[in-house]
């Protein structure tokens, strides 16, 4: 409808939601792609090119690709820097710290996070929860502070099961069997 209309900036909007659906159902490396491409895509404002890049690094993240995938949060995180959108500096510091998690560098994970947990605004409960799991992720990879992990992962279950959080409430309990989140 929207190419119909002639709104090409609705239609990179569209796009970029269908490849956040293809993530969140496990098609890691076709969303990646997708959000490369979208990355780049004039059509969408530089906030939501930023959001492109940041989720390619997501979802190389989740496939252990981990490298590449904090050079290109690394990049993104810049680009929010530069725009001036302070929330999304904080959640591509809470990214960052997953893929440093995944690359077994707890000590940058638990910088990144600390960076998030501090500069992070938690509106909302998905904030909140999303927050939570990923510093409970990067708690529970060390066994000197797994109980502690155990202990916020347990409370942002608490919370996702509260407010509905069906996606997030299903990461967690992966997470707590040993899956990647």
């Amino acid at each position: 409808m929207f190419t119909e209309l002639d709104i090409p900036r609705r239609v990179a909007q569209i796009d970029l939601s269908l490849a956040v659906v293809q993530e969140m159902s496990g098609q890691l490396d076709a969303s990646a792609r997708q959000y490369e491409l979208l990355a780049t895509d004039e059509r969408l404002c530089p906030r939501d090119r930023a959001r492109a890049r940041l989720w390619v690094g997501t979802a190389l993240s989740k496939e252990g690709n981990n490298e590449y995938a904090t050079q290109v949060m690394t990049a993104a995180t810049r680009a929010c820097e530069d725009l001036g959108e302070p929330e999304d500096w904080s959640v591509a510091h809470q990214k960052l710290a997953l893929a440093h998690r995944g690359a077994g560098d707890l000590k940058q994970a638990l910088h990144y996070i600390d960076v998030a947990r501090t500069t992070g605004t938690v509106d909302s409960p998905m904030q909140r929860v999303r927050l939570d799991t990923a510093y409970g992720h990067i708690l529970l990879s060390d066994a000197a502070t797994r109980n502690d992990g155990l202990s916020v992962l347990d409370q942002a279950a608490q919370v996702a099961q509260q407010y509905g959080l069906s996606h997030q409430l299903r990461s967690i309990e992966g997470i707590r069997k040993g899956q990647p989140g």
